[in-house]
């Protein structure tokens, strides 16, 4: 495909957006990216794009958009080049952990990571070069319940079972829009055209979620839930499957220990019992779960209103149980489990080595580690208070905590405190304006995309690849090299050429797999396997690795059929890899190597959500939820103009009811507090919501001076976690309670 800069030309981009992944087709005049339409030969999203999708040509030629290093000088941030940049980061941060140890360097990754090859290649190899285990990510903000679940359950963290959504008969959706987001935690482009395909052949769609949202108006059932609960009803649920003899875990059986003790543990969660808590009544309870046991396949799927939840774990957990107690884990229609191209190749079953909680804790509070990560809600409390292992730098990769984490203004003072940060990121935004160096990365279209985590929770298994549809400018870094360069430059070894870090990775890929009787390339040396890699880059054989290597690779050789980087790069629309199937036992990890259905660590906190049961919700008390919205993600497409205005506004949505109780008018001020601090933000009176339940979008508050977001800054928007003092957590994974919350709202002042 020609790169002549005077031509006009199309070239092919996975989008890097959110996680339905479409392919889209990028028509380009020069080096600018001019418009974007759905690919439709891509094996997965067959054409459909979305607002985000449309917008990427704004999002690449942004005026904001750093092009170039920032270094801080006599307290200014000023354009650097790349040596000057790395320079200053090899001269400080050895120098402070051979100081301080290496705990003294925390690590914060945001969302976008998982969207770039860099963020999914890179972190490990730096958190190996620092040796910290201060690590901090938005999973802490987001979805960590849900690895903790599977982790306990399963024995693997990442084993995270989807929805067959183009197969079940039923589906029971919590705390999820899909419509808005796109899909969460279950890649599937066209998620609206998935479900309503469900009701096409004559499926069930229930959604539970406390706002009548674009997903809850497609639903056959559209249970109004309170904010917080979505525990209670699923232990209601199952209560009901075992009370009535509905269970049938069918081919799992002999997979599965604890059903009994599980059954013993819903006892006192009754409908009767959960229904004055959760506000839904016990015949509705009732029904849904005879309706779940009845179907002929079935899934149930919880996301972020059920995750950012005081009892976000819990909730994750029982969603598998119903799944497995009805047979519907593992089975088409069902749950199933994706078979990544970059997984490791499957091997026969055997117990494994489980998963572990709380191996270390926070400094401060003691909060227990979960996948080897602390808490984002805890990043300030370490970085302010004195002692030993105090963080004094920290490095930042595509994220901004400030808002995305509770009580904004705290980390906020709390970063003008650190030695030193470096911050990876193509804005000067809330956070990356404290950093000492600023690294910004490329535009979308100067970048390679592979999804190494999405396709592991893809309702579809296949592979897609696509390299930079425009070559990167003069003065531009690959974010890879970026990345490299800094692994280098915290590691001793300022100045080697970024390729190294590509090689030691491959060199003990390599040496671990020859060592591996289970592996294709079991007893065969290193270095020839070395050389027989393609690519033109080092993250590009490391990709080669990893599909040879994988489940459907050749094995270097083993199978003239099997996946390697030049076969992917033969099919540039993609190949697709089959429906999903069936995989346990081979993906139990387990110590017994059995689905551990009533983990120690859940068995422990039921205590906790039996006393939710005594949670009763005065007349005039009000909770808070968040809301996603199509044309946003978080906090980092509020500067794209394209996706501003309309719809997309940072209102607080009110029932009628308590707005006429409270005095709210609609469109006029309101201020809404909690723990954490007030804001003032504009009343929308709508009767999309439950009574006693306000909603205020995640993501905004662009208001601090310093960072350069121009579009944003003039729609800035409130941060609504700035209500949060971050006190409020699910105790085994961690993870802020963001949603469901109380406030207290009254009139202001216009």
């Amino acid at each position: 495909m020609s790169h002549d800069p005077s031509s006009s030309r199309t070239a092919l981009r996975i989008c890097p957006l959110c996680e339905a992944t479409c392919g889209l087709s990028l028509t380009i005049e020069g080096t600018r990216v001019t418009g974007a339409r759905g690919d439709r030969e891509d094996v997965l999203s067959h054409g459909f794009i979305c607002p985000k999708g449309a917008s990427i040509g704004g999002l690449d030629a942004d005026p904001d958009r750093l092009r170039t290093p920032l270094v801080r000088r006599d307290g200014v941030l000023t354009e650097a080049t790349w040596g000057e940049a790395f320079d200053v980061i090899a001269r400080a941060l050895p120098a402070l952990t051979e100081e301080h140890g290496p705990q003294a360097v925390g690590v914060v990754l945001g969302n976008p990571n998982v969207h770039t090859v860099a963020g999914a290649l890179y972190p490990g190899a730096l958190l190996s070069a620092l040796r910290t285990r201060a690590l901090f990510t938005a999973s802490t903000l987001d979805q960590m319940p849900k690895h903790v679940s599977s982790g306990l359950l399963f024995g693997d963290p990442n084993a995270i079972p989807v929805p067959d959504l183009d197969r079940t008969g039923h589906l029971l959706i919590l705390g999820a829009n899909p419509l808005e987001s796109n899909g969460s935690l279950c890649t599937a482009p066209d998620f609206p055209g998935r479900l309503k395909a469900l009701r096409r052949r004559g499926g069930t769609l229930t959604v539970v979620d406390p706002r009548r949202t674009r997903t809850a108006r497609l639903a056959d059932r559209h249970v109004a839930i309170r904010p917080g609960t979505d525990a209670l009803l699923l232990a209601a649920l199952a209560h009901v499957l075992f009370d009535e003899k509905l269970t049938d875990p069918g081919a799992l059986a002999g997979h599965v220990e604890g059903l009994d003790e599980v059954a013993d543990a819903m006892v006192e969660f009754t409908p009767e019992a959960v229904a004055p808590a959760c506000g839904v009544d016990a015949a509705t309870i009732r029904t849904i779960a005879r309706e779940l046991a009845a179907a002929p396949s079935a899934a149930v799927y919880g996301r972020i209103g059920s995750c950012t939840v005081e009892h976000g774990t819990l909730a994750s957990w029982l969603v598998d149980v119903l799944n497995i107690i009805t047979g519907n884990l593992d089975r088409p229609g069902g749950a199933l489990f994706p078979l990544s191209a970059t997984a490791r190749a499957p091997r026969p079953a055997a117990p494994g080595k489980g998963f572990a909680l709380g191996r270390w804790t926070s400094r401060v509070s003691g909060h227990p580690e979960a996948r080897g990560e602390l808490p984002v809600a805890a990043l300030a409390e370490e970085i302010e208070t004195p002692g030993e292992g105090r963080i004094r730098a920290l490095i930042v990769l595509a994220a901004n905590p400030v808002l995305s984490a509770p009580d904004g203004d705290r980390l906020d003072r709390a970063l003008g405190g650190l030695d030193f940060m470096v911050s990876v990121d193509p804005y000067l935004n809330e956070t990356s304006l404290h950093a000492d160096v600023v690294l910004p990365p490329p535009p979308p279209s100067r970048s390679a995309h592979f999804d190494f985590a999405f396709n592991a929770l893809a309702v579809r298994n296949q592979v897609r690849y696509t390299r930079p549809a425009v070559p990167l400018e003069d003065g531009l870094l690959d974010e890879s090299e970026i990345l490299a360069r800094l692994v280098l430059a915290v590691s001793g070894t300022h100045g080697a050429d970024p390729s190294a870090v590509d090689d030691l990775v491959i060199d003990r890929t390599l040496t671990r797999a020859v060592a591996d009787p289970h592996s294709p390339v079991h007893g065969r040396s290193p270095a020839p396997l070395a050389a027989a890699l393609t690519g033109r880059t080092g993250p590009e054989r490391r990709l080669d690795l990893m599909l040879r290597l994988g489940p459907y690779g050749d094995g270097f050789g083993a199978d003239p059929d099997g996946l390697t980087l030049e076969r992917l790069l033969d099919h540039p629309h993609g190949i697709d890899l089959g429906p999903l199937r069936p995989r346990i036992p081979e993906v139990l990890a387990t110590r017994s190597g059995r689905i551990e259905l009533l983990p120690g660590p859940i068995a422990a906190d039921l205590p906790r959500l039996r006393h939710a049961l005594a949670d009763r919700q005065g007349p005039d008390a009000l909770v808070l939820v968040g809301r996603r919205h199509l044309r946003s993600s978080n906090s980092w497409l509020h500067n794209i103009a394209e996706l501003s205005g309309g719809s997309n506004v940072c209102t607080l949505q009110v029932h009628p009811a308590d707005a006429a109780r409270l005095g709210l008018v609609d469109g006029g001020p309101a201020t809404v507090a909690s723990d954490g601090g007030a804001v003032t933000v504009p009343v929308e009176i709508t009767d999309g919501l439950r009574p006693g339940v306000v909603s205020l979008p995640h993501g905004w508050g662009h208001h601090r001076p310093g960072a350069r977001l121009s579009v944003a800054a003039a729609r800035p928007g409130v941060n609504v976690n700035q209500l949060l003092d971050g006190t409020r957590l699910d105790p085994l994974s961690g993870t802020a309670v963001l949603n469901g919350f109380p406030v207290t709202v009254t009139p202001a002042k216009p």
